[in-house]
């Protein structure tokens, strides 16, 4: 039986802790979540421990990256289960704060990113960016971690936040984790469980459609808006409710691509019943001769 793996509530007791690593000459690593963990964020545990020596995971349902039509009071709230998940890596500290531990009264104070967070995701839930980059910002400053990840799943996410990191000169290594994958392809995700039998059945084919999307850009067989408004189509005839993007972009400033010659990557957004799904997938260059 695993053991207990000890969980702080409070930004003083956090610090206490990666006082006393520091002091030993610790390196430290932080994995932010919002909880109901699955094996995609048990996967950042284990790509970080290769970079650190005492590991940190938050647990916080950021209320400032949700708008008004966003599923706040309905996301899963899963801390019993999220810590036995947890006692069983090699994590070392949960910190679990309440609301009025982050934003305490008189909290004023927000990070606004322009340019990459506000296209894409920023364009379809405005404001949004600004809660991820407030509270990772805050995080990173409470536990003074020698590096961080973020899965690639939320690829503008991390794109974002590597840009504020560098722009803030913020002292802290960001990676990426790798995107974990259910059997069918569907990317792992907490809101996952929204999902009813018929809509899980088709959620499976997002994947596969980005796949021959990839493989027709990269056979040149055709350009990029094609390749979208293809897929786009693919999506909905496959029983998809609705398309909010399939976008071809820059791996780093996530601006439209129309030349191929270096590669891309495809993000894409589609939605089932309330669920929003997201994923994305490299797009290699174009095979010689294409």
């Amino acid at each position: 039986m695993a053991s207990q793996i000890p969980i702080v509530r409070t930004v003083s007791a956090l610090r206490h802790h990666v006082a006393l690593w520091r002091r030993d000459g610790y390196k430290v690593g932080l994995v932010p979540t919002m909880g109901a963990l699955h094996k995609g964020h048990l996967s950042l545990v284990d790509e970080i421990s290769q970079k650190a020596d005492k590991i940190i995971v938050s647990i916080f349902v950021n209320p400032t990256q949700f708008g008004k039509n966003d599923d706040l009071d309905v996301y899963p709230r899963r801390e019993k289960s999220d810590c036995e998940k947890l006692a069983k890596t090699s994590a070392n500290l949960v910190f679990v704060p309440p609301v009025a531990e982050m934003y305490p009264k008189g909290h004023v104070t927000s990070v606004t990113l322009s340019g990459i967070s506000e296209i894409l995701e920023g364009a379809e839930r405005p404001g949004h960016f600004d809660g991820v980059a407030t509270i990772v910002s805050k995080l990173l400053m409470q536990s003074q971690p020698d590096v961080a990840i973020f899965g690639e799943k939320d690829y503008q996410q991390l794109a974002v936040i590597r840009q504020f990191v560098r722009d803030l000169d913020i002292p802290v290594e960001i990676l990426g984790g790798g995107l974990v994958r259910e059997a069918d392809g569907l990317a792992y995700s907490s809101r996952n469980a929204y999902l009813n039998e018929k809509e899980r059945i088709i959620a499976g084919n997002f994947n596969r459609i980005l796949k021959a999307l990839c493989t027709a850009v990269e056979k040149g067989n055709c350009p990029p808006r094609a390749a979208e408004a293809s897929a786009t189509q693919a999506l909905l005839e496959a029983g998809f409710l609705s398309v909010d993007y399939v976008s071809i972009v820059h791996p780093q400033t996530l601006l439209p691509l129309s030349d191929m010659k270096d590669g891309g990557q495809v993000v894409a957004v589609a939605r089932l019943g309330g669920v929003r799904l997201l994923d994305n997938m490299k797009i290699n260059p174009p095979e010689s001769g294409s």
